[in-house]
């Protein structure tokens, strides 16, 4: 370990990151950061992880998959530290499913006072928006939120 920049230890990185110590160790279980090991097996982190975990973090709040994170950090390079362009770069290619998922949403947020109990449930009860429940002949779930 270089004295100028220590590696940090699972403690300093789960408090500058605000996730727990386990969360690091899932993460590292699921291939999403890597850590080394000490002469004593000891877990160390290089510093660039900090930011690895920011961006699974802020993924996550996004609703976005475990599995689509790890193709994404899968993409950044090994030999040196991710750059702004590596993360802006990686960043995009999510753009169209947030675009899609905001769309989504807001379709829920327009029509949610008509979605509960009637046709987007695919209710029989509901003959003025779901008459005779034709809905349900297209499958379970809230068939007017839903876009394929």
């Amino acid at each position: 370990m270089s004295s100028r920049r220590p590696e940090l230890t699972p403690g300093q990185v789960a408090a500058r990151s605000a996730v727990t110590v386990s969360a690091l160790h899932f993460y590292e279980r699921e291939g999403l950061i890597t850590s080394v090991r000490t002469a004593g097996n000891q877990r160390r982190y290089h510093r660039d992880v900090l930011r690895r975990v920011a961006f699974i973090r802020v993924s996550q709040g996004l609703g976005i998959s475990l599995a689509r994170i790890r193709e994404a950090l899968a993409t950044l390079p090994d030999d040196r530290v991710p750059t702004k362009a590596d993360w802006s770069r990686l960043s995009r290619r999510w753009r169209a499913d947030l675009d899609a998922r905001i769309d989504q949403l807001r379709r829920l947020r327009d029509e949610l006072d008509g979605c509960i109990g009637c046709g987007c449930l695919s209710l029989k009860t509901c003959t003025l928006l779901n008459a005779g429940d034709e809905l349900g002949r297209e499958g379970p779930g809230a068939r007017r939120l839903q876009r394929d």
